[in-house]
C-alpha cells in the first residue's frame, strides 16, 4: 500500500473524484499503526471478523483466500489475534454505481512466499481503473487481472525458510512481524542473511576440528531437532496450486 503515496496514485486518485482505502484483517489498532508507520495518506481500516471482505464476496466483487493457520506463527499476542483467519492481498475498484473497474487477487504460493510478495504495481493498477472508466459504452464488471505488472518477485522457498530460521537464531523460524518494535523487516531480514555464512563456518570448524562422529551426531540431532519446525512452518503458510477464476 506505501507504494501508492510513493508513486503519486493517491493523488491521481482522489484528482479523479474518488478515494483509497487500506483494509486489514488485522485488528483496528494494528491497521491505525501501519497508517502512521508508514505515512497512509488515507484510511486504514481494520477488519479481524472479515465483515467488508465478506460484503465483497457476498456481492461478487472480489472473494480473496484466507490463511487461519499463520496467525499463532506471527504472535501468540492477542494484539495479533485473527479470529477469523487473515485474508490474503487483494485489490478492488468500484465506481460510483457500484461497477467493478478492477479486481485483482493475491494466490499464496510457494514462489511468492505464502503471499508475502507480488503485489499489482500501482501505478498500473490506476491505468487499468482510468482505461475502465473511458470505457463508458462497456458497463459491465472487470475480469480478475490474472497478469499484472508486478512489483516484487519471491524468495525460493528454501531460502525463505533458511531466513526465518537464521531470524530465530537457529533455534526454530520466527518470522519478520511487519508492525514491532525494535528493527524494521528490511533490518531483520539483513541481520539474518549476515548469521548464515557463519552458522556454516561454525559446522565446517567443528568438522575439521573436533571428531567427527561427535559432530556427526550432533548434526543430526539439531535436523531431528529442526524438521517439525520446519515441517510446521510449511503447514502454515499457504500453497494454494488452484487457477484464478
Amino acid at each position: 500500500m506505501r507504494s501508492y503515496g510513493r508513486e503519486g496514485v493517491v493523488e491521481k486518485i482522489r484528482a479523479e473524484g474518488g478515494e483509497i482505502y487500506a483494509i486489514t484483517s488485522e485488528p483496528q489498532r494494528l491497521a491505525l499503526m501501519a497508517k502512521t508507520e508508514w505515512e497512509f495518506d488515507f484510511e486504514s481500516i481494520g477488519d479481524p471478523h472479515h465483515e467488508i471482505s465478506g460484503a465483497c464476496e457476498a456481492r461478487g466483487w472480489l472473494k480473496l483466500f484466507v490463511n487461519k493457520q499463520i496467525g499463532s506463527f506471527i504472535n501468540d499476542g492477542p494484539v495479533y489475534a485473527h479470529p477469523k483467519g487473515h485474508f490474503q492481498p487483494g485489490v478492488l475498484a468500484l465506481d460510483s454505481n457500484g461497477r467493478v473497474l478492477y479486481r485483482w487477487r493475491g494466490v499464496p504460493t510457494r514462489k511468492n512466499m505464502g503471499g508475502a510478495t507480488e503485489r499489482p504495481v500501482a501505478s498500473y493498477v490506476f491505468e487499468k481503473i482510468i482505461q475502465a472508466l473511458d470505457a463508458s459504452d462497456n458497463p459491465s464488471n472487470a475480469n480478475l487481472d490474472n497478469s499484472p505488472e508486478l512489483d516484487s518477485r519471491g524468495l525460493p522457498w528454501p531460502v525463505f525458510v533458511s531466513l526465518l530460521t537464521a531470524n530465530g537464531w537457529f533455534i526454530k523460524p520466527k518470522p519478520f512481524p511487519y508492525l514491532s518494535d525494535g528493527p524494521t523487516v528490511e533490518q531483520r531480514a539483513k541481520r539474518a542473511v549476515i548469521r548464515i555464512p557463519f552458522f556454516v563456518a561454525a559446522w565446517a570448524t567443528a568438522f575439521v576440528t573436533l571428531p567427527t562422529t561427535w559432530v556427526g551426531v550432533a548434526l543430526l540431532g539439531y535436523a531431528a531437532w529442526l524438521t517439525p519446525h520446519i515441517r510446521q512452518v510449511n503447514r502454515y503458510f499457504q500453497n494454494e496450486q488452484v487457477p484464478e477464476t
